[in-house]
């Protein structure tokens, strides 16, 4: 019997192997890599861990952090205090046990590059640079740097944003997030075990632009870059239209996480989806009620009943919420001052964060608690990704 191949071996790889392997499905997961570093926080929400309670109940090293301090150009700073936790793993450690995971279930795990894939009757012939093989399935979870153009999601520039950073030492017992005024994105401080991960993420500006933003907020609030270690990566951030138009799925295959650019446009947020992309596309490839040409749209309909609609939403959100105006001053400004002064408002952000409100809902809501102060009219009318009849 010929395995299914899982192209990638982050979160959403990893996750998607481990399923299968544990069902019984000869599994082989193929990764040049493996664990791997990236320039990210590292983060995992309360509604991940919720939903696969491993992700915290486990040895791998990790902080609990429940503060976080919100910055803005012109409103200062504002404490929110986050009812659950949110784990800080370093992606090396989390990417490390989630294949330890896997293979424990059964899944080989092969280090190799996947230099080319075409498809071989009914099944897949797999080039690798340490040979080739043959499998009946693949799931492409080769993140957004994606090297296999027929399979994936397409994105152009404008549906992507740029993290990079600095792996300092230090220690914290909270996480910094600070607003620019001429960002779509936002500046990172994470607590890391042993060290703070320190970074950018943002579209509409060059790498060399952030990269000298985030060197200039670290010199004036006394970060030490020079000499630090230094990532950059890719992260899709796709556009309404292009959500619309994504090419999550195909004739014998399934992409899954950053491959698929399934991503929160708005924070960057990606191994929550990442995971539970893998999840679901391991439960598409076994279900035998679906034939295989079938497979492809379950596959897509399931992803919309899920959190297609949610990401859609964030989509039409994000521009607005970086660079809109609300009473005169920039909206990451009066969203820093309403943390600050609002109770209700503070419990709102924080559920935001934790995963625990959707962005499918946050317009009712923030009409029923804050209809007097306006803040509805930075929140789009929200409309639900088309359904297929």
């Amino acid at each position: 019997m010929k395995p299914v191949a899982i192209l990638g071996g982050g979160p959403a790889g990893a996750t998607c192997a481990e399923r299968l392997a544990a069902a019984g499905m000869k599994t082989i997961l193929l990764d040049e890599k493996l664990a791997w570093e990236k320039p990210c926080g590292g983060g995992i929400t309360h509604k991940a861990y919720q939903k696969y309670p491993h992700l915290i109940e486990n040895d791998t090293p990790k902080q609990f952090i429940t503060n976080t301090v919100l910055k803005a150009p012109k409103a200062g700073d504002a404490n929110l205090n986050m009812g659950q936790p949110l784990l800080i793993y370093s992606r090396v450690d989390l990417n490390a046990m989630l294949l330890r995971r896997a293979e424990r279930a059964g899944a080989q795990l092969e280090k190799t590059r996947v230099q080319d894939i075409e498809r071989a009757g009914e099944g897949w012939r797999i080039r690798t640079q340490s040979g080739s093989l043959e499998a009946s399935y693949c799931v492409v979870a080769t993140g957004a740097r994606n090297p296999l153009r027929q399979v994936g999601t397409k994105f152009a520039a404008a549906d992507s944003m740029c993290a990079l950073g600095y792996y300092v030492p230090g220690q914290h017992d909270r996480i910094d997030i600070q607003f620019l005024p001429q960002l779509e994105g936002y500046i990172w401080v994470f607590p890391r075990c042993g060290h703070l991960s320190v970074g950018i993420c943002g579209k509409g500006a060059a790498t060399s632009v952030l990269r000298k933003w985030l060197e200039e907020w670290m010199t004036r609030n006394g970060y030490s870059w020079k000499g630090q270690r230094f990532y950059a990566h890719v992260i899709p951030s796709l556009r309404s239209q292009s959500l619309l138009d994504n090419r999550v799925s195909g004739d014998g295959w399934l992409a899954v996480g950053d491959a698929a650019g399934l991503v929160d446009p708005i924070t960057g947020e990606g191994i929550y989806y990442a995971i539970r992309s893998g999840d679901l596309a391991s439960r598409i490839v076994l279900d035998e009620a679906h034939a295989p040409a079938a497979k492809p749209e379950a596959y897509r309909k399931l992803l919309r009943a899920d959190f297609m609609d949610d990401l859609y939403i964030a989509s039409l959100l994000s521009h607005r919420f970086y660079t809109g105006k609300f009473f005169f001053g920039q909206v990451t400004d009066r969203m820093v001052q309403f943390v600050r002064r609002s109770e209700t408002f503070r419990h709102l952000v924080s559920d935001l964060f934790s995963g625990a409100q959707p962005y499918t809902g946050l317009r009712e809501r923030v009409w029923n608690n804050f209809r007097r102060s306006g803040w509805d009219r930075v929140f789009p009318q929200e409309r639900i990704v088309p359904q297929e009849p």
